[in-house]
């Protein structure tokens, strides 16, 4: 018979260090999330997750994650909470088979998420989390390594402060004016975690990023067409304190984009000022992309708004079928065009009315879990790597879109191997996307190079 321990639990939110104490080798240790009970999670209103929990000792431990209140979860499809310990830093899913998603009539007829875990390294420290973290200060680190060197194509700029004070940083990517003052560029803007739980967001902002700063010459050429405005944090606060969708405050935030408060949304606010600032420019804006995590779809897809003119409906969808070619993991049968009432605050819907009829607003969203491959008969999880290739393809596409409306001059390209966006166009693909490819051999290998936490019960 096992002897009874107390364990000791730190529930850990980037900065803030709550602790709670549970009882014994094989009592359930639950965690619920309703009205800050038990672990004191830093969420706001219905907005409620599990986010990032730390257990040290040599135990066996039942996880009851309790409150949740949707019936739908990926959950179901066999997505698992990550998990690293101090000898074993990358983050890495648990096994499907120590993960349960069930309605408990303990909690109100609301679901629980229950796993098991075995924690095998007495000295070590674990952490979970519901997917893999990236925090503000990991963001601030890695756009300071970006200033560091030096990149005449690059400049960062702090577009405002948060209510806690913290950055909101803006990107500039484009070719300095003076190596072709007379050349007419496309202008881009691309947001990420106005809902700060949503962390793949930031995987596929930095790929995004690196990729448009990169050496490679779809990039170099995108430069010199267009100027990329990226705003990889729009709600630090939320990401420093581990709320799920909230602000420091309670909001929303991208249920406000109709009339942003200059102090209870100041990220926002500075956001929308920018963005209608860049509308009247002679320039243009003709992109904008919020980026999202989804808790209940797999595969990345986009969401679009709806239009009276089928031309323009036409034109909207040229992009997605473009990202879908080139992206093994992005789904156009699952990217929908809507104008539903509940939407209406957020960008995409109130830049799709602010904007004129050349520009193009979107939801890019992209599954907290899986997408399934081509020829696959079970979903492929991602892995932050995964996520930042999303984002390389994304900035890849844009070169076939202005290739397509021949804004970029094929005969002036050197780029071997890129796609005849016409080709695709025709084709009409309508399946999901993931017909070009899949995990490679090599990638696969350098997953396994990380050493395994088999958690097993």
């Amino acid at each position: 018979m096992l002897a009874s321990r107390v364990v000791t639990l730190d529930v850990l939110i980037t900065s803030v260090n709550l602790s709670l104490i549970c009882s014994s080798d094989l009592t359930p240790v639950t965690l619920a999330s309703e009205f800050g009970s038990t672990s004191q999670w830093r969420t706001c209103g219905r907005h409620r997750a599990w986010y990032n929990g730390k257990c040290p000792d040599d135990q066996r431990v039942i996880f009851n994650i309790v409150n949740f209140s949707k019936t739908k979860s990926l959950y179901r499809d066999g997505m698992s909470p990550v998990v690293k310990s101090t000898s074993r830093p990358k983050w890495q899913r648990l096994p499907t088979k120590n993960v349960y998603y069930y309605r408990c009539p303990d909690h109100r007829r609301n679901y629980v998420m229950s796993f098991a875990f075995c924690f095998d390294r007495e000295e070590d420290v674990y952490q979970f989390a519901y997917c893999y973290p990236y925090t503000y200060t990991r963001l601030q680190h890695y756009l300071e390594s970006l200033e560091r060197r030096n990149l005449d194509y690059l400049q960062r700029e702090q577009l405002g402060l948060s209510v806690q004070q913290r950055r909101l940083d803006l990107l500039t990517i484009t070719s300095p004016a003076q190596q072709n003052p007379e050349k007419v560029k496309k202008l881009v803007v691309l947001t990420a975690r106005v809902h700060p739980g949503e962390s793949p967001a930031s995987f596929i902002c930095q790929g995004v990023i690196d990729f448009l700063v990169s050496q490679h010459p779809v990039a170099q050429t995108l430069r010199d067409h267009v100027i990329f405005k990226i705003v990889p944090m729009l709600n630090p606060d939320g990401v420093y304190l581990g709320n799920y969708r909230c602000s420091l405050m309670g909001f929303d935030l991208n249920r406000h984009w109709q009339e942003p408060s200059p102090w209870a949304h100041p990220t926002l606010h500075a956001v929308k000022q920018l963005i209608v600032q860049l509308s009247q420019d002679p320039v243009g804006l003709e992109f904008y992309i919020d980026v999202h995590a989804h808790s209940t779809m797999m595969n990345g897809f986009m969401y679009g708004n709806v239009f009276e003119e089928e031309e323009r409906v036409q034109r909207q969808a040229v992009f997605p079928r473009l990202l879908c070619h080139n992206a093994p993991d992005f789904s156009f049968s699952n990217t929908s065009f809507n104008r539903d009432v509940v939407k209406a605050g957020t960008g995409r819907r109130f830049l799709g009315g602010l904007l004129d009829d050349t520009s193009y607003c979107y939801t890019l969203e992209v599954s907290f879990y899986s997408y399934m491959a081509a020829g696959s008969t079970s979903p492929v999880p991602y892995t932050e790597d995964t996520y930042m290739k999303l984002g390389r393809n994304v900035a890849r596409t844009f070169l076939d879109y202005y290739r397509h409306n021949n804004f970029i001059d094929d005969n002036k390209l050197q780029i071997p191997n890129h796609i005849n966006s016409m080709e695709v166009l025709s084709q009409g693909r309508q399946g999901n996307g993931n017909g070009n490819g899949r995990t490679s051999g090599s990638e696969r290998g350098a997953e396994r190079k990380n050493q395994s936490i088999t958690g097993e019960y």
